[in-house]
């Protein structure tokens, strides 16, 4: 009687072997894809929250973002001045070379009324002589 009841026990313990082996397959892959992760991004939440290093600081970024477009538009307004002061100075520049052309017009003028003020007498005294 005794070897029936370790034969049936047996079975029985193979029979709940088969039946629990799916069943617990399948709360193994539920857990995995359900519950893990929610206990994951909880754990993953409470790390954060008591982490002693402080977050990052987005205020560099942001420094040199403002320093460069400072520093550029200070460049721009340099340009600006320098390109001013250029055409101004060329604007004198083309005036004093306007005025030089015509003073030495009015020299060239001079010297030559001058030399045909002189030739016109030897002219007329030349012109004399040969008739």
């Amino acid at each position: 009687m005794a070897d029936q009841a370790r034969t049936a026990a047996a079975q029985r313990l193979e029979d709940a072997r088969y039946w629990a082996a799916p069943r617990l397959e399948s709360a193994a892959y539920g857990f995995e894809h359900q519950v893990a992760p929610k206990v994951s991004t909880m754990l993953t939440d409470a790390a954060r929250r008591i982490d002693p290093t402080p977050a990052r600081s987005r205020r560099w970024p942001m420094f040199a973002l403002l320093t460069g477009l400072a520093v550029g538009t200070m460049g721009y307004m340099f340009y600006r001045r320098n390109a001013q002061q250029w055409t101004e100075h060329m604007k004198d520049s083309a005036s004093d070379a306007s005025r030089w052309v015509n003073e030495k017009t009015g020299q060239t003028t001079e010297s030559t009324d001058r030399m045909a003020t002189n030739v016109s007498p030897k002219a007329e005294e030349t012109s004399r002589k040969m008739s």
